[in-house]
């Protein structure tokens, strides 16, 4: 079974990633799980480490960890027929870093309210309960500089109200349990209610698995552009405000995300 059609361009340093894609003579067939080299195939994120120019890794440093973990389980959630329709997202990820937890967490809600309201009732009390944790540090946060969380915890909200039974247990279960409120949230538990959600919607009882899958990771990846713009935005006018004397920009930029 041939796993690539044979690359000739690589993206580095310098390079557009769109341009060396369209330089490729051949593709790799996405497959799932972790490959040794290029040439046993590749999975999301072992192609974008190598299109990125770094060590073949499905962990690179071009990409936020929490979106990476999304991908990866994305990729190997996706059917053998419907996985290489997400090759043309690849590049998107590449370049898309922040060290600002509040991004795993909006990562977080955003996966679980796409799942709940069409997940299996064995995994809507779970999620529920993770996104309830989550949305709950992210609003106990610092306002995220032009980034409107609400576009995500108010989705959150319309899926608890389409869940209603698992909504009423997740609450019950964290009024009874208080030490799952916690003031801060873990990236490992971030990242277990991102599995959770991504394996919500791959088993969820409607058509369409591979779509809504590929669904998840576009949205996912659009919030992460949106989050890491407002957080280089926010960075550059901190940087001019000494010289220009200028009153603080916050404000603003929370109100025009």
């Amino acid at each position: 079974m041939k796993t690539w059609r044979t690359i000739t361009g690589r993206v580095g340093s310098g390079r557009s990633t769109e341009a060396a894609l369209s330089r490729l003579d051949i593709m790799p067939i996405l497959s799932a799980g972790r490959h040794r080299s290029p040439r046993s195939g590749a999975c999301f994120m072992e192609f974008a480490s190598y299109l990125a120019g770094e060590r073949w890794s499905d962990h690179p440093s071009c990409t936020h960890a929490g979106l990476a973990h999304l991908a990866r389980a994305v990729n190997d959630l996706t059917s053998n027929g419907g996985r290489n329709r997400l090759a043309s997202l690849i590049p998107s990820v590449i370049g898309l870093t922040s060290d600002d937890p509040r991004l795993e967490l909006v990562l977080a809600v955003n996966g679980v309210a796409a799942a709940l309201p069409d997940a299996p009732l064995d995994r809507q009390h779970a999620l529920a309960v993770g996104g309830l944790v989550c949305q709950d540090a992210l609003r106990r946060s610092e306002p995220v500089d032009g980034f409107d969380i609400s576009v995500v915890t108010d989705r959150f909200d319309r899926a608890l109200l389409d869940a209603p039974e698992a909504s009423t247990w997740a609450r019950t279960f964290l009024e009874r349990n208080s030490r799952w409120r916690r003031t801060e949230v873990t990236s490992r538990q971030t990242h277990a209610t991102i599995a959770m959600a991504v394996d919500g919607v791959r088993s969820a009882c409607v058509p369409y698995p591979d779509d809504r899958l590929r669904d998840l990771l576009a949205t996912s990846i659009e919030l992460c552009t949106r989050f890491v713009a407002a957080e280089k935005a926010a960075a550059a006018a901190r940087t001019l405000q000494p010289e220009t004397g200028s009153a603080p920009v916050r404000g603003d930029l929370v109100r025009h995300p």
